[in-house]
């Protein structure tokens, strides 16, 4: 629940502010995007090295010590902002500028921010669900890249077509 929180509230925050883009024209908010994507696609194929702006320290142990379940909503919690935590895929930096440039619904930042949350969950989920802890460890280690490569490829060509249809 703290990680859909979390990913919430970034959402909304990235959905109020994106009202400071809004006096770029359509056209160049959406080409930048696009730029983005790409670049993400080049820096997980590792063709460019781009160092990700981020905080990069991960949620304290000693939060969830004192309450297990309120600090486990409160990691959660900043897991799912995104903010306070190491991130090492470029695709959620992709998703942020879509959600900052689209210039989109509030609803839609929301749901952005609420899928967010829920990707990250899904996979500690997926892990303690396999029944094979460090089998599934090293076979995510080992698909890694494939799967972060094919992410920002996946969102590169969809913010490509909605930047086509937007022509």
């Amino acid at each position: 629940m703290g990680l859909i929180a979390g990913g919430l509230l970034s959402g909304v925050v990235l959905g109020a502010l994106s009202g400071l883009s809004a006096p770029l024209p359509a056209s160049w908010r959406y080409a930048a995007i696009v730029a983005v994507a790409l670049l993400a696609v080049l820096r997980e194929a590792e063709v460019v090295t781009i160092p990700l702006p981020q905080n990069a320290r991960q949620v304290p142990q000693d939060v969830l010590r004192h309450s297990p379940r309120r600090g486990a909503l409160r990691f959660g919690f900043e897991l799912g902002t995104g903010v306070r935590t190491y991130l090492s895929a470029t695709a959620p930096y992709v998703l942020a500028v879509a959600v900052f440039l689209g210039g989109q619904h509030l609803q839609v930042a929301a749901l952005a921010g609420v899928g967010f949350g829920a990707g990250r969950a899904a996979t500690p989920l997926i892990r303690r669900a396999s029944g094979a802890v460090e089998g599934w460890d090293a076979d995510l280690r080992a698909r890694l890249r494939i799967i972060t490569v094919a992410g920002s490829a996946a969102l590169a060509a969809a913010f490509g077509l909605l930047f086509l249809q937007q022509l």
